[in-house]
C-alpha cells in the first residue's frame, strides 16, 4: 500500500523459509553472549520487561542478520534505532568469513534515499516511535483513532520566557509536523514557541489533519488489498517460491 510492487520486489513470510531458522542456528554459534548483552535495545528491553527476557529476545541481533544475508543483501532499509544492529550483522558476516576462510556474505550497510537514518519520534514524548513502545501512529488506524492519539500526545508546560530551549516532547511533535506538513507550519509553530504564544491544543489539530491526508491514498490501498484475498495469497505464494531460491542456494 505504501508502494512497494511485487512484481517487483519479493514479498515473502519469514516462516515459509526455513533455511532462515537454520542459518540463524549456525550464526548462533558465533555470536557472544557478552557482545549481545550490550545491545542498548536489549538493555532497554530488560529495563521494560524484567520478567520476560528470554533467549529470543538477546538473539534478535543474529535473527536480523540471518533475514539479511540469507539473500546476502548489502543494502538494507531501517530505521536509526536499527543501525547498530547491522554492525552487528558485519561483525558477524566478517567473523563468519573469517573463521571458514570464504568471501561469501558481502557486508551491510544501512540504506535510505536521504542523507541521514530516519528516525520517527513517539507520540509519548520518547525519542521513538514503535509498536511495542504503545505510542505509534499505524498507517491502518481509523482517523478517528489518529486524532485521538495526537491530541494525547505528550507535550510540557509551555515556554515560560521568549526563546527557551525546545523540550524534548514538542520537538518530537515538530518533527512528526515536517514530516507530513511544509516547512512553512513547522517554523509558524516553531516562531510561535520563541516568543510564547504556541498554543499545543492547535498544534495538535494542524498535526492530525496533516497526517490524515498523508495516509489518505494509503489507506485506500490498504482496503482494496485488504479486499482481496485471493491476490495476497497469490503475491505470498509466488514471493516464497522465489524466496526459497535465493534462500537455498546460501
Amino acid at each position: 500500500a505504501c508502494g512497494i510492487d511485487p512484481e517487483t520486489a519479493v514479498v515473502y513470510l519469514q516462516s515459509d523459509l526455513p533455511e532462515i531458522p537454520e542459518l540463524y542456528m549456525l550464526l548462533n554459534m558465533h555470536a557472544y553472549v557478552g557482545e549481545l548483552e550490550k545491545v542498548p535495545t536489549f538493555k532497554d528491553k530488560v529495563r521494560k520487561q524484567p520478567n520476560n527476557v528470554n533467549a529470543g529476545l538477546l538473539t534478535y541481533p543474529v535473527l536480523m542478520t540471518a533475514d539479511v544475508i540469507i539473500h546476502r543483501a548489502s543494502r538494507v532499509p531501517v530505521g536509526k534505532d536499527q543501525e547498530q544492529h547491522l554492525e552487528m550483522a558485519r561483525n558477524f558476516v566478517n567473523r563468519f568469513n573469517h573463521f571458514y576462510g570464504v568471501d561469501y556474505f558481502p557486508e551491510p550497510y544501512p540504506y535510505n534515499f536521504g542523507q541521514e537514518l530516519i528516525k520517527v519520534p513517539g507520540l509519548d514524548g520518547s525519542g521513538k516511535m514503535g509498536k511495542s513502545e504503545g505510542n505509534a501512529i499505524y498507517l491502518s488506524d481509523d482517523p478517528a483513532v489518529i486524532r485521538k492519539k495526537i491530541m494525547r500526545a505528550v507535550t510540557d508546560t509551555g515556554p515560560t520566557e521568549p526563546n527557551s530551549p525546545v523540550s524534548e516532547p514538542v520537538n518530537n511533535l515538530f518533527t512528526l509536523l515536517s514530516l507530513v506538513a511544509n516547512a512553512e507550519r513547522v517554523d509558524f509553530y516553531k516562531a510561535a514557541y520563541a516568543d510564547c504564544s504556541i498554543r499545543y491544543g492547535d498544534l495538535k489539530k494542524e498535526l492530525a489533519e496533516e497526517v490524515l491526508h498523508f495516509v489518505a491514498p494509503i489507506q485506500e490501498r490498504i482496503r482494496e488489498i485488504g479486499a482481496d484475498d485471493a491476490y495476497i495469497r497469490k503475491v505470498l505464494a509466488e514471493g516464497a517460491e522465489k524466496a526459497r531460491l535465493s534462500s537455498a542456494k546460501t
